[in-house]
């Protein structure tokens, strides 16, 4: 069938945005991206936050407003690793992102650290990316090639993520930094912060601190086993394993953007002494991420 010019070019110019239109830019001013996995973790920011925007895209709620003197905006990334990366790409896509921040609470990886603790790990690592090995007698056999030479956890053999900074330059990562100068800040932001020791009936038996540096472990798992938690820690060096912090970290890196997360322990990822403390201290958790993040912000240049 023949079209006429005038009919095609109508067609063509209604079409063309629709193939390469870029995301709507919500905001122009320069922002810290305030991020937590789910509303527990926000609330305390959120209420700290003034003069308050909403704007929505792609299902995730963004708020723009001053925090501790700060331009910033907030959002909630969603739980697990493929929700964090979206909403944290979209984020960047549609405001001017200055630098991201994560607060929210995670599992204790380290034997050094209890609930209540806040620690801002240097580094963060995807601690469920995987190799699934075939078995064969005496154990387990990956397929060559396509695993680290980190030590295995059962048939679970680690392997690098391929990422890119530029299209023509991929390379395979382990893990993700945390920004250095943002590292550096938190290390004086928290001096002579008081954290909560209680929550409701149940108070911890020693005052929660914070500590800065090391490692953290993300996965689209909830852990709650000691064995994997040992492994973890003794393997990526893991103090706290989280459902997010690395998918960010990964985002940030692939858009070179400063990052840093705070993550206070709700639990102790399998090793608490009885059942898993996550339902009682979740809310604890959650407000001493807040009280560092907001000292974090406030210090902020």
């Amino acid at each position: 069938m023949r079209i006429v010019p005038t009919l095609a070019l109508t067609c063509a110019a209604l079409l063309a945005p629709l193939a390469g239109q870029a995301a709507e830019r919500f905001d122009a001013a320069p922002r810290t991206a305030v991020v937590s996995a789910f509303p527990p973790e926000m609330a305390a920011l959120e209420a700290a936050t003034t003069g308050k925007k909403e704007f929505t895209a792609a299902g995730t709620r963004f708020v723009t407003g001053t925090l501790e003197g700060k331009p910033v905006v907030l959002f909630l990334s969603g739980i697990s690793m493929v929700n964090a990366a979206m909403t944290t790409q979209a984020a960047l896509d549609r405001f001017h992102v200055s630098r991201i921040v994560f607060s929210g609470v995670a599992g204790g990886a380290d034997p050094e650290l209890e609930v209540g603790d806040v620690v801002a790990p240097e580094t963060w690592a995807q601690t469920s990316e995987m190799a699934y090995a075939r078995e064969v007698p005496g154990g387990f056999a990956p397929t060559p090639g396509l695993v680290s030479d980190l030590p295995n956890f059962g048939m679970m053999h680690p392997r690098a993520v391929t990422v890119a900074q530029d299209p023509a330059k991929p390379e395979d990562r382990l893990s993700f930094t945390a920004d250095p100068e943002l590292i550096a800040l938190a290390r004086k932001s928290v001096e002579g912060l008081a954290l909560k020791r209680c929550a409701a009936d149940q108070c911890l038996t020693k005052p929660p601190k914070v500590v800065v540096g090391g490692g953290g472990g993300s996965g689209p798992v909830f852990v709650d086993n000691a064995a994997f938690r040992d492994y973890a820690h003794k393997t990526f060096g893991a103090r706290v394993l989280d459902m997010e912090s690395a998918a960010v970290a990964q985002v940030a890196y692939v858009n070179k953007t400063p990052f840093i997360a705070f993550r206070s322990l709700s639990d102790l990822a399998g090793g608490d002494p009885a059942t898993n403390q996550f339902p009682v201290f979740l809310r604890l958790a959650a407000d001493n991420s807040a009280t560092v993040v907001r000292a974090f912000v406030k210090a902020l240049p």
